[in-house]
């Protein structure tokens, strides 16, 4: 399989952004579906300021996207692909703990 330069570069952009654990786990709960700040406060045990700051590095990097209803966001993933990579990770026995 050959990688372009460009496909390498976002991949590892990606990846960047992807490489915090909160980030991950936002993630993955968002690949399960649509989410608040309150919902993913809920399932992480994060504070909510910390919550609502990851997830801006997400929008920024394009990963996830917000509609805003009733005064609240609703955060979604932003290509369903992403979702692959997640269930990958969590497939792969290279990832599991020691």
């Amino acid at each position: 399989m050959t990688i372009s330069i460009d496909q390498a570069a976002f991949a590892a952009e990606t990846l960047k952004a992807l490489g915090h654990p909160l980030r991950l786990r936002l993630v993955a709960a968002l690949c399960e579906g649509d989410r608040t700040v309150t919902d993913l406060v809920n399932l992480t045990g994060a504070r909510p300021a910390t919550v609502s700051q990851q997830l801006r590095i997400l929008r920024m990097r394009g990963l996830v996207r917000s509609r805003r209803s009733g005064g609240f966001a609703t955060y979604h993933v932003a290509d369903p692909g992403l979702c692959d990579l997640i269930r990958c990770i969590g497939r792969c026995p290279s990832f599991t703990a020691p």
